[in-house]
């Protein structure tokens, strides 16, 4: 990254690395509520470690790395919130995530490297749907803090994105923003505040950049783009474009 870009990105994990130490102090009783939202859905017991998650992997970032990619997932699942991890994406769905870019490198991303991984919130539940029992559960408090997450980060990943965008030279990459696993940004789903505030946040700057598929966990992602790819009769297409053409073609769905 060059320098803006640099304290433009430094400037951001700052920011939000403050925000969920607020958001962690705003409902002490929260793990409580994902252990209880958890037992209500029947899942498998696990290690309740932490109630909202910190993406570690951001503070691995240097200036020397290159970013070509932010990917947003929904929210952090049961490895994630592990206080030996703490970071995004590095259970099932990361390895999978990880092996679509190893056999690619026509593309030219480290998924370790050139990518910044976000969540549409960082309030860890095992399954997406259990944010809503934690709602009905811990009531209107729970609501806004959910609620304030997903504006907080549509917004500044928005700004985040745009504002790397306005600082990349003739040298650098211009990153591509993925939004990852959409069906809670249709219709009444739960993610669709998330997805009105990054919409409304975009300036002309980046919007083009923005592309929706499907999630990598069971392999969704990977199924979806041959679906597609033969669907459309893009297989002439070199990837990167078929990526393109289908990022595209969710996104007009969604937006």
């Amino acid at each position: 990254m060059n320098d803006i870009q640099w304290k433009i990105f430094c400037d951001f994990r700052t920011g939000f690395k403050q925000k969920v130490l607020e958001w962690s102090k705003a409902i002490p009783e929260l793990g409580e509520l994902q252990k209880l939202a958890a037992q209500k859905a029947k899942n498998p017991l696990y290690s309740f470690e932490t109630p909202v998650v910190y993406n570690s992997d951001l503070d691995k970032i240097t200036q020397q790395d290159q970013i070509k990619l932010i990917v947003i997932g929904d929210n952090p699942g049961k490895d994630e919130q592990l206080a030996k991890n703490q970071r995004y994406l590095c259970g099932q769905a990361g390895k999978i995530a990880d092996g679509f870019f190893k056999r690619n490198p026509e593309l030219d991303i480290d998924f370790r490297k050139n990518v910044i991984i976000l969540n549409k919130t960082p309030i860890h539940s095992a399954k997406t749907a259990q944010l809503g029992i934690m709602i009905k559960e811990g009531g209107s408090k729970v609501q806004e803090l959910v609620l304030e997450s997903q504006l907080w980060m549509a917004q500044k990943t928005a700004e985040l994105h745009m504002g790397l965008l306005e600082a990349c030279t003739a040298q650098d990459v211009a990153p591509e923003l993925w939004l990852i696993g959409y069906s809670a940004l249709k219709g009444n789903g739960f993610f669709v505040p998330y997805r009105q505030k990054l919409k409304e946040t975009y300036s002309k700057t980046g919007w083009d950049k923005v592309f929706v598929y499907q999630h990598f966990s069971m392999n969704r992602f990977t199924i979806d783009l041959k679906e597609l790819v033969l669907q459309k009769e893009l297989s002439y297409l070199p990837l990167k474009k078929q990526l393109e053409e289908v990022g595209f073609f969710h996104k007009e769905e969604i937006f």
